[in-house]
């Protein structure tokens, strides 16, 4: 799974928890930070292996301190308790509500994984893996992907108030990102190895983060004049 986990990320954010979308993006991904930055140190280990399932290259065959399920429902824990800090830090409103949510985004990372993944995602420790293995089918994993993100961006539209060049915005977003997704799907590439891989998590998943925030930053002075 990929551009399938902001499906989540737009689909929570509302005017009433005022949780910040970029703050959503990484939730949603956190466990793929934590992946690629255990990669990097030579924790976890990943084989990038052309052809290894019709959807992917990932042969992450050990990643149980971030991708099992007990540590999906720890790192979801640790996201809870630190929207908090985070928020008197950067000066947004808190609600423990909203903190839950966070929490239940980071957890939805591994729900979503169990669905795409083939059977490497551990209960406990390296052990009773788990996976229904959709990317072993191209078109559906694909097709899924795009559903959710397009079913993700609908329901943000509908839930929050913005001007209409921050709904353009969005929508274009969205469509930046399906383009992604092809290329990752569909495109022909050589191999990275781990390492490069793991870099690429961290650059590209941070460049979305990055595009989320400006994203909500659009039109915002307009809003603030007219009120």
């Amino acid at each position: 799974m990929f551009v399938g986990h902001y499906s989540v990320a737009f689909a929570v954010k509302t005017e009433r928890n005022k949780i910040p979308l970029w703050v959503l993006f990484i939730a949603v991904q956190f466990l793929d930070y934590i992946w690629a930055t255990l990669v990097l140190l030579g924790v976890e280990k990943l084989r990038v292996i052309k052809g290894f399932t019709a959807g992917s290259m990932l042969d992450s065959y050990f990643h149980p301190y971030s991708h099992s399920l007990i540590a999906a429902m720890a790192w979801s824990a640790v996201a809870v308790l630190l929207y908090q800090p985070l928020c008197s830090w950067l000066g947004y409103s808190y609600r423990k509500s909203a903190a839950l949510i966070v929490g239940l985004a980071v957890f939805s990372h591994w729900i979503l994984d169990l669905i795409a993944h083939p059977r490497d995602l551990a209960i406990y420790d390296n052990r009773w893996k788990v996976g229904f293995g959709l990317w072993n089918y191209r078109d559906p994993e694909f097709a899924l992907e795009i559903a959710l993100l397009a079913g993700g961006i609908v329901l943000y539209l509908a839930r929050n108030v913005m001007p209409a060049i921050r709904r353009r915005a969005v929508i274009a977003f969205g469509m930046a990102l399906v383009v992604v997704q092809i290329g990752d799907t569909y495109v022909p590439r050589t191999p990275l190895t781990d390492r490069g891989t793991a870099m690429g998590v961290w650059i590209f998943y941070t460049l979305f983060v990055v595009m989320a925030f400006f994203l909500e930053r659009i039109g915002s002075r307009r809003q603030i004049n007219s009120r």
